[in-house]
């Protein structure tokens, strides 16, 4: 017999992925769910589209992204969107480290 804990979630549950190459439009609003936001990952070339709680915003080791992005990007964001100026795998690192503090 197992037990569910309802508030455990894997990283896989909170991260959803999606590839964009760099000018194809940013995505349909509809697909982000309620307490969520899209957030894009990578290089000019190749973006990765996370869609992540909107939580994290107040995490300081995510504000460090964010920082990151304004010294980059200030405002302007190439995908319309919030753009993540650090690897796919960098991302990951944090999100994990994310969710096994929460």
């Amino acid at each position: 017999m197992g037990f569910r804990l309802p508030g455990v979630v894997s990283a896989k549950q909170i991260l959803r992925r999606s590839s964009f190459k760099g000018n194809q439009a940013a995505s349909n609003v509809a697909d982000v769910p309620k307490g969520y936001l899209a957030v894009y990952v990578g290089d000019h070339g190749k973006m990765t589209r996370f869609v992540i709680p909107v939580s994290y915003l107040n995490q300081p080791l995510f504000q460090e992204l964010l920082s990151q992005a304004e010294e980059e990007f200030g405002f302007d964001h190439p995908m319309g969107g919030l753009t993540i100026p650090c690897g796919e795998y960098a991302f990951v690192n944090v999100i994990s480290h994310l969710n096994a503090s929460s």
